[in-house]
C-alpha cells in the first residue's frame, strides 16, 4: 500500500526539512520504495540533499502538486513531501479542489501528516488547526524537534492539543539533537546523511571520525522511533 506522507508544521525554523531528509534516508538504508517532493520552493533542501530522488512541485499551481498523488498511484511506495512554512492554505485548497484525501483511499493510498513542533505555543495552534480541518480522515505523526524545536515540550505535553492528538490515534515522537558542528557541515555540503558518514571523497578534514560516529549515533537514535509500527 502507498503512504502519502506530508511533512510541515506551518512554522519556518523548527526543522520541517531535516524530517523530510531523514525519512529520505530511512528509506534507502530499510530498502523501502519511495519518491520525494520538495515542495519548499524558497529553500529546495530536500533538492539539494536528494537530488537523485527528488521532484519539485508548487502547491499553489494545482497541476503541479497533482504529481504528488500520481506517484502514490503509479507504484506501491511512500511519497514524501517536504513542505514550506505557511503552506497550509495553497495545500488545503489543492486538496479540497481535488478531494485528494478521498480519492488516495479510494484508490489504496493513505495519507499522513507529520507536524513537526518547538517548544512554544504557536505550535500547539497550527496543529490544532490542522486537527479542525482533517479530524480522523489522515493519519497523524507529531515530532518533537529536540535539536531545532526546542529541549522543554511541557507545554505541548500538558496541552487539550495532546489530549486530541491523543484521541486521534497521533504517534508522538522525539527526534534527538545532532551535535551543530556536525549539522552545519551536512547542511553547508548539501550532503546527504548516507554521504556525512560513509562518502569518503569527504576526507577527515571536512568530517571527522568522530563527526562521523556522532552521526551515526544520532541517526540509530532516530531510527529507533522511526521503526514504530505501521509508520513508514
Amino acid at each position: 500500500m502507498s503512504k502519502v506522507h506530508f511533512v510541515g508544521g506551518e512554522k519556518g525554523g523548527v526543522g520541517k526539512s531535516v524530517v523530510a531528509r531523514l525519512l529520505c534516508q530511512y528509506c534507502i538504508d530499510k530498502k523501502l520504495p519511495f519518491a520525494a517532493i520538495d515542495a519548499d520552493g524558497s529553500h529546495g533542501t530536500l533538492s539539494r540533499h536528494y537530488a537523485g530522488y527528488t521532484r519539485a512541485a508548487d502547491l499553489a499551481q494545482f497541476e503541479s502538486a497533482d504529481q504528488i498523488l500520481s506517484l502514490a498511484g503509479e507504484a506501491d511506495q511512500r511519497v514524501i513531501v517536504d513542505l514550506p512554512a505557511q503552506s497550509q492554505r495553497p495545500l488545503f485548497a489543492w486538496m479540497a479542489a481535488t478531494g485528494a484525501v478521498a480519492l488516495a483511499a479510494e484508490n489504496g493510498v493513505r495519507t499522513v501528516f507529520w507536524h513537526v513542533i518547538d517548544d512554544g505555543k504557536d505550535s500547539l495552534t497550527t496543529l490544532d488547526r490542522l486537527f479542525a480541518q482533517l479530524d480522523r480522515t489522515v493519519q497523524y505523526c507529531i515530532v518533537k524537534n529536540g535539536g531545532r524545536g526546542g529541549k522543554d515540550f511541557s507545554l505541548f505535553e500538558g496541552s487539550e492539543t495532546r489530549a486530541r492528538a491523543r484521541e486521534l490515534g497521533a504517534t508522538v515522537l522525539e527526534i534527538p539533537e545532532l551535535h551543530a558542528a556536525a549539522m552545519q557541515k551536512i547542511d553547508r555540503l548539501d550532503a546527504s546523511f548516507w554521504a556525512a558518514i560513509s562518502n569518503h571523497e569527504y576526507g577527515a578534514d571536512t568530517f571527522t571520525r568522530m563527526d562521523r560516529q556522532r552521526i551515526n549515533v544520532w541517526m540509530a537514535a532516530c531510527y529507533a522511533q522511526l521503526d514504530a509500527p505501521d509508520l513508514l
